[in-house]
């Protein structure tokens, strides 16, 4: 395991790396009318291109500030780093298609050191303008609202299910972000919260230095908090992330399922990653449903909405899911719609209702572009049979 934990962050590390200089190389060739600020182009290239990671390895022997600044900084520069690849990718398909086409008006072919310097302001100035959007919008979740119906008449009255996925509590979700999305679910009162998996983000020291926890205690509904490990858990070590939570009021599901209220069943299945990070292999879920009363509801946690069939074929009614995103910043969600069957929003497959939440928080840039942060909320109508 250990093994494809360094092939993987060797491969991330080499393509982000290939990134980075295809990146420099462009704008160093795009800022040769002023020759004297190149060396402070690759001097703020290199600093852009290591922040994050620097400050990820600085923050496990001195937690501070300006590890918090490397961390922001380089998480911004994730998502600059996205959109000035494909401005120069494009622009480069482009002068290769008009060499065998001449299709470019003059002033652009060849380009001269000035309107290179031109087009490299115009590419600063316009990622700049998208990063803040995105940075706006990724603070402003909004309230999703569906209604359900359940052929079960055990469930009883109608069930208000608020469901917050991939928070990702750490340096850039921190106590304010977080205390606006306790005050929204509260706002719904909700009679359940669930909580699909990356519930914390990879070190758990920022939560622990601002005492997040208290604001986990804030979060209020009749029937309890409930929360499922997601791949970010077992990035930062499950076992201190679950305790940390249960210490705080979340009930971790981990392949387990319980009864909730008389009424009906709550499933929670490990994260899929167990057994990549730590050799964990998790249950079927026909093992950790054996011997449920199949006459009550079945609801069922899963952060990565993958094999689905398997929560269609073991009867769950609502299985609820995060872990995509949605891409978080266009046009990534093209890939996650290839990689998921549903990768954002309500599916109907074979009776068993199925939602994928896009998340409130984000992962690495603080940024959402192309889809919106949201706080579910499900009503469940029981209808009977």
């Amino acid at each position: 395991m250990k093994y494809q934990f360094i092939l993987f962050f060797s491969v991330v590390l080499l393509i982000h790396g290939s990134v980075n200089y295809y990146i420099a190389l462009r704008g160093y060739q795009a800022i040769e009318l002023y020759p004297m600020l190149r060396p402070y182009f690759v001097a703020l290239m290199i600093f852009l291109s290591v922040a994050f990671f620097a400050g990820r390895l600085l923050e496990n022997c001195c937690y501070t500030f300006f590890t918090d600044a490397l961390i922001w900084m380089g998480s911004f520069w994730f998502a600059a780093m996205l959109y000035f690849f494909l401005f120069i990718l494009i622009a480069d398909i482009l002068r290769l298609l008009d060499g065998w086409f001449s299709f470019l008006p003059g002033w652009l072919a060849p380009c001269s050191p000035r309107t290179k310097f031109i087009l490299f302001q115009a590419a600063v100035t316009f990622i700049a303008a998208i990063l803040a959007a995105g940075y706006f919008n990724a603070r402003h979740p909004r309230i999703r609202q569906l209604e359900i119906g359940i052929p079960k008449n055990k469930g009883g009255a109608p069930l208000t299910i608020a469901i917050m996925s991939d928070i990702h509590l750490g340096t850039i979700i921190g106590n304010a972000r977080f205390e606006k999305m306790v005050q929204q679910v509260n706002a719904s009162q909700p009679d359940i919260i669930l909580l699909p998996g990356d519930i914390l983000d990879e070190d758990l020291k920022p939560v622990l230095r601002q005492d997040t926890g208290a604001w986990l205690l804030k979060l209020q509904s009749r029937l309890g908090v409930y929360g499922v490990t997601g791949n970010h858990e077992y990035i930062g070590g499950v076992n201190p992330a679950c305790d940390y939570l249960e210490h705080h009021h979340i009930r971790m599901l981990r392949d387990t399922v319980v009864l909730v209220d008389n009424r009906f069943y709550l499933a929670g299945r490990e994260d899929r990653s167990s057994r990549s990070f730590a050799g964990i292999q998790r249950k079927p879920l026909a093992d950790i449903l054996h011997g449920i009363d199949r006459s009550y509801p079945l609801l069922l946690m899963d952060h990565q909405p993958l094999e689905l069939d398997e929560a269609i074929e073991a009867g769950a009614d609502l299985q609820v899911s995060g872990h995509t995103h949605n891409g978080q910043l266009w046009p990534l969600n093209y890939i996650t719609d290839l990689i998921y069957e549903i990768s954002h929003g309500y599916l109907n497959k074979n009776g068993t209702h199925i939602y994928v939440s896009c998340g409130i928080g984000t992962w690495g840039p603080p940024i959402r572009i192309g889809n919106r942060p949201e706080i579910v909320l499900i009503r469940l109508v029981f209808t009977g049979n």
